[in-house]
């Protein structure tokens, strides 16, 4: 095993998941030597790039060194034995507190795995420690009143984006291959787009988690849609215990073979470039994505526009269900906790302290007209390619893209819909702004075809312009790394 600082490979950070398995493989290198690259990563740059939370290095080194052990004794936990992992910090670990990311909650730590987080271990993933997101995660932003303020790797002034923001700037960052995050709206595509990553929201029910809840769903962060994949096919392995009553049947892929980029000849595609409600869609991104949507074409998928089919009620309805909730959760709380959270999540609940019981249930019941509509709309079609966000990525210290507790929820038209559908749905990046700002393309796939959607984000990858590319370190990593 490599221990002496200088026989340290700084470029192990940057690689991939399926490059690392690879050297453990043929013993180009060990978990070791990658967890200690990562580590000096993390040292060089987390004070300004803040996505850790709970981070545990001495844990980290022990589990490396028994997974070298393993895989010199040729008895690896899995395909993945040794890769480093992060988790959002909604998703209990036992031994240590879920805040939310917000101040107003008591730290009491988690008893008991959940179950994602039971499966990386049994598979023998090196988890790195936790990320970092909003209040109730009901921002897209890395702003909270718990954790230090997570900013975006590609430049520290904008955002990474949310509510799995921390998430999004340590894939960004090179703080290894694999992070997971939580979705219920946007949550992992949105940060994953602004961040020029790969994020995935899979199939409501594929990732078992505890409580489930409604269109909220737990998937992979990474630079690669196989790297996705890979993480995927961890994650999604049944919970023994049985602790998701709404979880899909066991998702039996084989992931790395299975990602071969598919031929999209022949394949039904829709383009969406207008949501039907919330912002209008900035002319570059609305460039980037029809750039992609072109190539599609060019490669013999049959693509054909997709109208509109969030109306603007719907997406005022999902906000009022939302705000109501939080409402809930506040009032909850003791007048000193009150104090303690973010101050534009209390304006944004104040929102649903006057609410009927009868506006709360018409608010709910949109969550399945919002499915339906989706459906409906995208039925005839294999992909369904849409910005994931109207807009490119904001000020680092802004709570959102409007940064206006009145329209929240504007920027989240294109992906909130696959929630409520239960389709699968996926942030790939496709290009920058005129000022290098990262646009992510989303691909939306039928219900259930959570390998369809890699498979084309994967296809996209392998086809891609230089300049639609992304190349690491961020551009914001990289000067602290020059300094």
């Amino acid at each position: 095993m490599t221990t002496s600082g200088a026989a340290r490979r700084p470029d192990l950070c940057d690689r991939s998941a399926v490059d690392l398995a690879a050297g453990y493989r043929d013993g180009s290198f060990t978990p070791v030597d990658v967890v200690a690259s990562v580590q000096d990563r993390i040292d060089a740059v987390e004070d300004q790039v803040c996505a850790l939370y709970a981070p545990d290095p001495a844990s980290a080194r022990t589990d490396a060194q028994a997974s070298a052990r393993r895989w010199a004794s040729g008895r690896p936990l899995g395909p993945l034995d040794g890769v480093p992992i992060t988790l959002k910090e909604n998703i209990p670990t036992r031994g240590t507190p879920v805040p939310g990311g917000t101040a107003a909650t008591d730290l009491v730590p988690a008893e008991v795995d959940s179950p994602p987080a039971a499966r990386i271990r049994e598979a023998g993933l090196v988890l790195l420690g936790k990320t970092t997101m909003p209040d109730w995660g009901m921002l897209s932003s890395g702003l909270s009143s718990f954790h230090h303020l997570a900013r975006n790797p590609w430049d520290l002034d904008w955002n990474p984006g949310g509510s799995s923001a921390g998430a999004a700037a340590a894939a960004a960052a090179g703080y290894g291959p694999l992070h997971v995050g939580s979705d219920i709206g946007g949550s992992i595509r949105l940060p994953a787009g602004w961040c020029g990553l790969v994020g995935l929201k899979p199939s409501w029910g594929r990732v078992p988690i505890e409580p489930p809840y409604w269109g909220r769903a737990v998937g992979p962060i990474a630079r690669t849609a196989a790297d996705a994949a890979l993480a995927l096919a961890v994650v999604a392995a049944p919970d023994p215990d049985d602790r998701d009553h709404l979880s899909l049947p066991p998702w039996e892929v084989d992931a790395e073979p299975a990602l071969a980029p598919a031929d999209v000849a022949g394949l039904r595609v829709g383009v969406q470039m207008d949501a039907g409600a919330g912002l209008a869609v900035d002319d570059e991104v609305a460039a980037i994505v029809q750039r992609v949507a072109d190539v599609f074409a060019d490669a013999g998928a049959r693509v054909e526009p997709v109208a509109p089919f969030l109306a603007p009620e719907g997406l005022a309805g999902l906000d009022r269900f939302w705000r109501v909730r939080g409402w809930s959760e506040y009032q909850r709380l003791d007048p000193a906790a009150r104090e303690r959270v973010l101050p534009y999540i209390v304006e944004w609940v104040r929102g649903g302290s006057e609410v009927s019981g009868v506006e709360t249930l018409r608010a709910a019941e949109t969550m399945l007209a919002v499915g339906h509509d989706a459906l409906a709309a995208t039925q005839g079609f294999d992909l369904v390619l849409s910005p994931v966000s109207p807009v490119a990525t904001f000020p680092a210290e802004w709570a959102g893209p409007t940064n206006d507790p009145d329209t929240a929820m504007h920027h989240i038209a294109f992906t909130v819909p696959a929630n409520f559908s239960h389709q699968p749905a996926v942030s790939v990046h496709a290009g920058l702004t005129s000022d290098g700002r990262p646009v992510g393309v989303q691909v939306v796939g039928r219900r259930f075809d959570d390998l369809g959607v890699l498979r084309a984000a994967a296809w996209w990858e392998s086809v891609r312009p230089a300049d639609a590319t992304p190349t690491w370190p961020a551009p914001g990593v990289a000067a602290l790394l020059d300094d």
